[in-house]
């Protein structure tokens, strides 16, 4: 086996590109989402390491001896971070020039020929589901025999082998709690609606829907829901319950964990059981028997992709999801006691002026506990990526975040500039929390708990900073 090292490179102060992180950037409110995606492969490496860089605060010199210990070494990339990916890989194979070096990830899934292209250091990139591909890397099989793979031949030709069939029994997937145990500082990871320290994994991978934006399901992950059996999932809970006692939730990151009503009610009864706390990705269709199975069982929080309050919009994208079925979901979720995250999108195709206020009226009046604002962001090898350059609406470039990695507007119409997208998500933010009902709703949390007064204290002073960049680069640009 070769000694191996699963990296997350040093990038952006404060870049979240971990597992949970559909939209890679750095947050308004700083957060952390465990990467899940190395953590897997790596529990099947015998001997392996994982590194997360950006969340331990990681810089190049904190990490460059791990290139002379290493004949393997798995770098996760994405758009917005492979420039600087492919800085670490030159610096790693300039340290250690016998070291054989890969990426994973949706970028390099979706656009293997450039990105070998533009990352001489890099000997191969595997595409879409990549766990057996990397331990067949790590058994030493020669690259032309492996499935799944593109590779810079000994001729510096770039090879595409065939591609390596889905994986179906996801029970053959070991556990990725031992790997955090054993590598990462659970303290590093946290979110502003979870509680701290938390844990995430997935149950199972895919999403049947089809939003046009959604990257993973597009390139990675499949469309089809492949399920962990309740029983592996458990034994996993009851891990982290032993080993990791001071965890105080678990989300599970399935892109819809309630796509398969009567699995997530089966999941629950168990986890009750066990008396854990835990959240989860939900779609805000949920019947009121399904979030009540949940909530009695220790279901905290869903964690609700709204996208827009327009229907005409939410048609556009394909979301499947009407507004007055979201709006009854949201209420039945508050008479239940179930906090919600809810995440909405502004700049989809369709959107406008009077439909941006459309739908800061909507999350004002659905009013979830907290929410995230998002700018339209077409990844490549999404339908929104494909629409959005033959309509002209962006011009194909891999340009998404700032220098400082903050989110910019990529698409821009015709009648609806990307600068006023832009600035709408800033007034989103202010008219929604800053409302004395949701003011005295946060403040009363912070008074019922001491540690919670002291996290969104923290938090009000990174959201003001994010506030602040944004005038600065108003003010340069």
């Amino acid at each position: 086996m070769m000694r191996t090292l699963f990296l997350q490179a040093p990038s952006f102060d404060g870049y979240d590109g971990g597992a949970g992180a559909r939209y890679q950037m750095k947050r308004e409110v700083k957060s952390f989402w465990y990467p899940t995606w190395l953590a897997q492969p790596a529990a099947l490496v015998e001997g392996s390491k994982l590194i997360d860089a950006p969340a331990h605060g990681l810089g190049w010199d904190d990490i460059s001896h791990e290139a002379d210990e290493r004949d393997l070494v798995i770098l996760h990339t994405s758009t917005p971070s492979f420039r600087q990916d492919v800085r670490t890989a030159e610096l790693l194979k300039a340290r250690n020039p016998k070291l054989v070096i890969g990426m994973i990830g949706a970028k390099v899934a979706v656009e293997p020929q450039t990105s070998l292209e533009a990352a001489p250091a890099v000997d191969f990139v595997a595409r879409n589901e990549f766990d057996f591909t990397i331990l067949d890397v790590a058994m030493g099989l020669p690259l032309p025999d492996i499935a799944g793979i593109s590779y810079r031949n000994e001729a510096g030709e770039i090879v595409h082998n065939a591609d390596r069939p889905v994986l179906e029994n996801m029970d053959l997937l070991p556990f990725v709690a031992p790997v955090y145990k054993r590598d990462l500082q659970l303290e590093k990871y946290f979110g502003g609606y979870l509680l701290h320290p938390y844990v995430s994994f997935y149950t199972g991978r895919g999403c049947k829907s089809r939003c046009t934006f959604c990257l993973w399901p597009q390139t990675v992950g499949g469309h089809n829901y492949r399920t962990r059996s309740i029983a592996h999932v458990i034994e996993e809970v009851k891990y982290v319950q032993a080993e990791m006692p001071e965890v105080k939730e678990i989300f599970f990151d399935d892109d819809t964990l309630t796509d398969n009503l009567p699995r997530v009610e089966e999941l629950a009864v168990e986890l009750g059981r066990l008396g854990v706390v835990w959240s989860c990705n939900a779609k805000a269709n949920v019947p009121y028997k399904t979030l009540k199975v949940m909530k009695d069982n220790g279901l905290r929080l869903l964690l609700v992709g709204y996208e827009s309050g327009n229907q005409q919009i939410l048609h556009n994208i394909k979301k499947g999801m009407r507004t007055d079925v979201a709006r009854r979901f949201t209420k039945d979720c508050h008479a239940l006691g179930i906090v919600i995250h809810g995440t909405f999108i502004l700049g989809l195709p369709g959107e406008t002026e009077e439909t941006i206020e459309e739908t800061i009226e909507y999350a004002k009046d659905i009013d979830p506990h907290t929410i995230q604002v998002s700018l339209a962001a077409p990844y490549p090898g999404t339908f929104l990526y494909r629409q959005a350059t033959e309509n002209g609406w962006f011009d194909g470039g891999d340009h998404l975040l700032t220098d400082g990695g903050d989110q910019i507007a990529q698409l821009s119409y015709p009648h609806l500039p990307a600068a006023v997208i832009y600035h709408k998500v800033e007034e989103f933010y202010k008219r929604f929390y800053f409302r004395p009902s949701k003011i005295w709703s946060i403040v009363s949390e912070m008074l019922r708990d001491w540690d919670m007064m002291k996290r969104r204290l923290r938090e009000g002073v990174e959201f003001f900073d994010f506030l602040r960049r944004r005038k600065e680069a108003d003010a340069a640009g």
